[in-house]
């Protein structure tokens, strides 16, 4: 019940807000988002420095991307961002 009355308070607090004339949300998404690729790519550079040779080399050698997951994961390759290697991230990555 308390869930309720907490969304019904901040629903009024955030109307009462807008009444006033306060501006509500980010008055420049575009840009936000923009930084927050770019701190995400950053951080993964080093990750992406160390798994690209290795993901190039795999593939010259005929392994699926599938497979190319499997043995980063095996070889004890961190992923990009602490989430689990794909073969999606892997296609990206190897499309630059």
């Amino acid at each position: 019940m308390s869930g309720i009355r907490f969304s019904l308070r901040t629903t009024a607090a955030l109307a009462a807000a807008k009444a006033r004339g306060v501006q509500l949300g980010n008055p420049n998404p575009a840009a936000a988002a923009a930084l927050g690729r770019a701190v995400l790519a950053a951080e993964a550079a080093p990750t992406r420095e160390k798994a690209l040779p290795i993901i190039q080399r795999l593939k010259g050698e005929g392994m699926t991307l599938r497979a190319i997951a499997a043995a980063l994961t095996a070889e004890g390759v961190p992923p990009l961002r602490g989430r689990a290697w794909h073969p999606e991230t892997l296609r990206k990555l190897l499309a630059g």
